[in-house]
């Protein structure tokens, strides 16, 4: 359908109109900020560590555009980083094919790996990450098995079985009347209000879409207009304002999808807002040997109906030397108990045991509708083990991982928010692995891969004049890739060998490495000597592309052919030809032929006189101590002698690859 030019002129200044009063926001709006700054130029420079800190910590808009009306996931793709598109695009960034945007971001993409990424991703799941969470909370009003609600709502001749926690935390007049009665279990909805309108707000408050058919007519008692206006009564009773505004901006495609949007974030941080001020806040810490004394009542106020444990590793213990034993393990929070009974302990401990460190266990009070976004709960919970009672006190389920991860875990499923130092991010991974997250998995990769992101160099770092020595990694690169291996992560194993080949000759010659290899050797089944080493493949890779990427657009690879032949003293016929046929394609290895591999290759670009002269006139010192002409020559010397160092090795260890 063509539209008329006065058609498109109004809809353009309506758009206009409505951006103005604030009514619509823009996709791409301009931001000056610097922290948005920031975003950008580690967008520019690869730093994915720092866009994952901009992105989470800061909270910047990062479908904005900077002045140059770049936005970072342009800037990301023009700057070939792949990783860091990948991170914008799971953290929501838009690249909609249809939009002056969206095509500049594919058309800008440096390599085609990055652009069919781009035009991979779903552009529902890039505009829309909250869907998943929201899709299980609204998911939770029509779910039979295993039974998770915890009152009775009755309209009319209908009932609604829904969840006090979430009636509180979305609805002001929920949070009202259940401080006041935590206890209840049944409440009945206005005659006046039909039905209908009821279900309408009880979807809208379990983060559901507002329907654009409101239901009514014939044969439902209520007419379309009575249901809209019990809709409007039911959205000020409860005091669910945006619902009204919802069902006015229905027709309106574009402000509907904002409202969603904006309504979706809003009922994220009502839910965190109450995982804190209630789930955190009443964790209690005890002693674990009496953590399985703890008494919960099943009606408290903060409605949770499970308790989750975790115990702090065994050398992390509360020192009990200074502390008096009879009121040492009461370790809880204050305010309200909500129905914990957890006094002082009258029995004296051994004076022994006084210089101990005990083990502590933390107990987080929560909530199994929202435990089931996990597989493993849901499983638990639809069984007919112990766990899938209901007793008089709420049961309590160990989980084998810290309280810190746990909480981390917890955060998660209560809000879809990751945010963890990645010093718990490889335990975090096994918890989520265990609990059966993928999401939460991704994420915790997402984290670990930041590990010594901004120091990766193409120039080995005894080489670098400008390398100074950096402080310890928090996580063994060892264990990140064992943990990818056994957590079956493949974006972990790329990492790892990622990080392996830019700083391949520090890690060489150690034998933790010789061991890892074997280990990677003997994950193939029945190996036979032909079969090749999957991570020794990847490091090779990104070994390549470690030596190729500075010099990518500067035809390297054929000058290297060129100084080959001229070593020789001759040049082959059709020689350009032949190098067009050899070159690699970006996105495959750099093939090791195109680099000289022998001293009379390499001979004619290496200078005479002084190493002092030689220096001076731009020579460089490759890997063993020898002096190039140039960094060309260079990197050519030192992608031979590692992998050589790398034949070496698998000869040492006995292994074809």
């Amino acid at each position: 359908m063509v539209v008329r030019k006065d058609e498109l002129e109004a809809s353009l200044h309506e758009e206009k109109r409505l951006i103005e009063s604030g009514k619509l926001k823009e996709d791409n709006p301009l931001d000056v900020s610097e922290s948005f700054s920031k975003l950008c130029e580690a967008c520019r420079r690869g730093d994915l560590k720092s866009c994952q800190e901009m992105i989470t910590t800061e909270g910047v808009n990062i479908n904005a555009r900077d002045r140059f009306d770049y936005t970072p996931l342009i800037l990301a793709s023009l700057c070939g980083h792949y990783e860091v598109v990948r991170l914008l695009l799971e953290s929501g960034a838009l690249c909609e094919r249809d939009t002056f945007q969206g095509e500049r971001c594919l058309y800008n993409a440096l390599n085609d790996r990055i652009r069919n990424l781009l035009l991979s991703y779903e552009y529902t799941k890039s505009t829309d990450p909250l869907q998943p969470f929201a899709a299980h909370v609204t998911s939770l009003l029509t779910r039979d098995h295993p039974q998770t609600s915890d009152i009775l709502v009755a309209a009319a001749d209908q009932s609604f079985h829904l969840h006090k926690f979430i009636l509180s935390a979305r609805s002001p007049y929920f949070q009202k009347k259940l401080s006041v009665s935590p206890e209840a279990t049944s409440w009945k909805v206005p005659a006046a209000i039909p039905p209908q309108a009821f279900a309408i707000a009880i979807k809208y408050a379990y983060l559901g879409e507002v329907p654009r058919d409101v239901g009514g007519g014939p044969g439902t008692g209520f007419s379309e207009d009575e249901v809209l206006e019990g809709v409007e009564k039911i959205s000020k009773y409860l005091e669910i304002r945006s619902l009204w505004e919802g069902i006015l901006e229905a027709d309106d495609r574009r402000l509907a999808r904002q409202h969603r949007q904006d309504e979706l974030e809003k009922g994220r941080l009502q839910l965190e807002r109450w995982f804190r001020d209630n789930v955190l806040k009443h964790k209690t810490v005890v002693e674990a040997a009496k953590a399985e004394d703890i008494r919960w009542d099943r009606d408290n106020g903060i409605f949770a109906d499970v308790l989750l444990r975790a115990d702090e590793n065994p050398d992390e213990g509360a020192d009990l030397s200074e502390c008096d034993p009879k009121f040492a393990p009461t370790l809880v929070p204050e305010g309200p108990l909500h129905g914990i009974p957890v006094g002082p302990i009258t029995q004296a401990s051994r004076a022994s045991s006084r210089r101990r460190k005990a083990r502590m266990s933390t107990l987080f009070p929560v909530h199994r509708a929202m435990l089931l976004r996990s597989d493993y709960f849901l499983a638990m919970f639809s069984s007919a083990f112990r766990e899938a009672q209901n007793t008089e006190h709420l049961q309590i389920i160990p989980v084998d991982c810290s309280p810190e991860v746990l909480e981390v875990v917890l955060a998660f499923l209560y809000t879809e928010k990751v945010d963890m130092p990645i010093e718990l991010a490889v335990d975090v991974l096994f918890a989520a692995d265990l609990l059966l997250l993928d999401k939460l998995k991704q994420k915790a990769a997402v984290v670990i891969s930041t590990l010594g992101n901004g120091r990766m160099s193409q120039i080995p770092q005894q080489l670098d004049p400008d390398w100074k020595e950096a402080e310890p990694e928090v996580i063994d690169i060892y264990d990140v890739v064992r943990a990818g291996w056994l957590t079956r992560v493949p974006r972990l194993e790329e990492f790892g060998a990622r990080y392996f080949a830019y700083r391949l000759e520090s890690y060489i010659d150690e034998e933790d490495f010789a061991d890892l290899i074997r280990e990677s050797a003997a994950r193939i089944k029945r190996r036979q000597e032909t079969d090749s080493i999957e991570l020794l493949d990847d490091i090779r890779y990104y070994l390549s592309e470690r030596f190729r990427l500075r010099f990518e657009d500067a035809g390297l690879e054929d000058m290297m052919d060129e100084s080959a032949a001229a070593a020789n003293g001759h040049v082959p016929a059709g020689s350009e030809a032949q190098a067009g046929e050899q070159k690699p394609s970006k996105d495959d290895g750099m093939d090791a032929s195109s680099f000289p591999n022998d001293d009379t290759a390499i001979a004619p670009i290496i200078n005479t006189g002084g190493a002092e002269e030689q220096m001076a006139s731009g020579a460089v010192r490759t890997l063993d101590g020898e002096i190039a002409g140039d960094e060309f020559a260079g990197d050519a010397v030192n992608y031979q002698i590692l992998l050589n160092k790398i034949d070496g090795l698998l000869d040492r260890l006995r292994l074809d690859a």
